[in-house]
């Protein structure tokens, strides 16, 4: 079995075949931890972090991404994507995913053109190579480079690595893009992109912050940790959320007795 710090010299030594690289960077504790390494490699000035600005971003994760990038010194940009114009998309098929990611490595490839940059790469892990993921073909069809997932780290790896470097969001919940809120099947439009921002945001603001909202027409279901429920129930929260969601559009608001599952609607 390979050790932290083995797997952290190997990630180092990943990134040292580079002469730069351009970064698909969420946001979130995997590609911080990519962005991070890449810079400690190479340096800042051969690294450049890129996020996509979408109506599927919430405005949220869009600010912690620049403040990482930010004061981790490293060039950033925001590139902007439509996966919202394409009917493809739309239709929120199971390959939704898949025309996403496709759209982002497109723009990706064009701004690591531009910057003279040879190499992209993502966060993807070993964990999320056993998911439902159509979106990894896209990035291998684009010959996106997978550090993490070569060097064999887990998300438990991620997170031990990145709290080990000292990253700010190294225990940040996983988020993924607000369309995942919306069954597959179900038309995606920015109205709803925009009701399950703001719902969540509700709960957020409540200290809620590991949940999911999801869309199903008029009734919002809450997706919560099981040790969060009685919390929920016991105290203002679910009256003020109640309250909240109607404002927002929501005829019902549900709580589902379940619990939290990150990709709880993907295909079995």
């Amino acid at each position: 079995m390979i050790s932290q710090a083995q797997k952290k010299e190997n990630l180092l030594s990943h990134f040292k075949r580079y002469k730069n690289v351009l970064v698909a960077f969420s946001g979130g504790v995997d590609s911080a931890l990519i962005l991070s390494v890449a810079v400690s490699a190479l340096g800042p000035e051969n690294v450049l972090a890129a996020t996509a600005r979408s109506e599927s971003l919430p405005e949220r994760e869009l600010k912690l991404a620049q403040d990482f990038a930010q004061d981790l010194g490293v060039p950033y940009s925001i590139i902007r994507t439509q996966e919202t114009s394409s009917p493809d998309y739309l239709q929120n098929t199971t390959q939704r995913c898949y025309h996403c990611k496709s759209e982002l490595y497109d723009k990706l490839t064009d701004l690591a053109k531009e910057k003279g940059i040879e190499t992209i790469v993502n966060g993807v892990n070993v964990d999320d190579l056993g998911d439902y993921r159509p979106g990894i073909a896209a990035g291998r069809e684009a010959n996106v480079k997978s550090p993490l997932a070569e060097e064999g780290f887990t998300k438990a790896d991620v997170r031990a690595l990145a709290l080990e470097m000292g990253l700010s969001n190294w225990d940040k919940p996983a988020m993924a893009c607000l369309s995942s809120r919306i069954p597959f099947g179900t038309p995606i439009t920015i109205e709803k992109l925009s009701m399950v921002e703001r719902a969540e945001d509700v709960l957020i603001a409540l200290g809620y912050p590991q949940m999911r909202v999801r869309h199903h027409g008029d009734v919002a279901r809450i997706e919560l940790p099981p040790e969060d429920i009685a919390r929920f129930f016991s105290s203002t929260a679910a009256e003020q959320t109640q309250k909240a969601f109607q404002k927002i559009g929501f005829r019902f608001t549900s709580v589902d007795i379940e619990g939290f599952r990150s990709g709880k609607m993907n295909p079995v």
